[in-house]
């Protein structure tokens, strides 16, 4: 296997379901050099994590992590048990183990064929209920909304904060740490900037259910696309996979999604998006 090394990127493999194993076991690299970007939510047990990270470090040059809200889910019947902060650090440890990068390592640098140097920034930010629905105006006022739709994302009772008093706490803690991290070690390089959640609230406005935008991300972030000269910005939880530009810059959802859904599509599952070289443009 040889030929031109690439960035690419997929998430939302949910490998709970026999099909998305079958995906997961198909993806595999077009070179020996390619990298692999993973934004979250390959399942909900820690085993399942394992399991898939194990499979891909194993064909891919680098694979990069970021958590989705499902790997921070807390199962009755999952093995481990960690809440939280102590669940994400569990997980962190295990990709240390196979050598998989996470939010928490040293940003890596893709060097294209002329040597330009993009930095690639796995980030695990979470939600604060800022994204809310027309005519709420607090987070209380969001989440009646949705508990009086029937609107309710599966987080408000298997993702726990610990030791924050809420995720909301936890992604506003998240948010600064990162953005000191990111000011002090930038360097005045481009980033691709890898997220479980877009970074802007755009992509959620075509949501089925309006309400679920609150469990999407933060308007704290509304700007790191072009604060962070992001070169491109890849997400996933939508389960809405497609290409959008917002200011200018490429936003990639690069979701597998559950079988009901990827079934009626076009394109077959498991495809891999570019992220680097950057495709010619497409989308809107």
């Amino acid at each position: 296997m040889s030929g031109s090394r690439r960035l690419v990127a997929i998430s939302d493999l949910h490998i709970g379901y026999e099909e998305n194993r079958a995906v997961l076991e198909g993806l595999r690299p077009a070179g020996d050099g390619d990298w692999l970007l993973v934004a979250g939510d390959i399942g909900e047990f820690v085993h399942d994590v394992e399991r898939a990270l194990t499979l891909l470090a194993g064909r891919f040059a680098q694979v990069i992590w970021t958590p989705g809200n499902h790997e921070l889910w807390t199962p009755r019947d999952d093995t481990v048990q960690l809440r939280g902060e102590a669940r994400y650090q569990h997980l962190v440890a295990l990709c240390r183990r196979l050598g998989v990068v996470t939010p928490e390592d040293p940003y890596p640098v893709w060097q294209d064929e002329d040597g330009a140097a993009t930095l690639i920034v796995p980030l695990f930010l979470g939600y604060d209920y800022t994204w809310r629905p027309a005519g709420t105006h607090t987070k209380e006022q969001a989440l009646a909304r949705a508990y009086d739709t029937g609107v309710v994302c599966t987080d408000e009772f298997l993702l726990h904060p610990d030791p924050h008093p809420g995720r909301d706490d936890w992604c506003r803690a998240r948010v600064a740490l990162t953005a000191r991290r990111l000011d002090a070690e930038r360097e005045g390089r481009p980033t691709v900037l890898v997220n479980h959640y877009p970074l802007v609230r755009e992509p959620t406005r075509v949501l089925r259910h309006p309400e679920f935008a609150q469990w999407c991300g933060t308007e704290l972030t509304a700007d790191w696309h072009l604060r962070y000269e992001a070169a491109a910005m890849v997400y996933g939880h939508l389960h809405i996979p497609r290409t959008t530009w917002h200011d200018g810059v490429r936003f990639e959802e690069v979701s597998v999604g559950y079988p009901r859904e990827w079934r009626r599509r076009a394109t077959p599952p498991g495809h891999l998006r570019t992220i680097l070289p950057a495709p010619a443009r497409m989308g809107n």
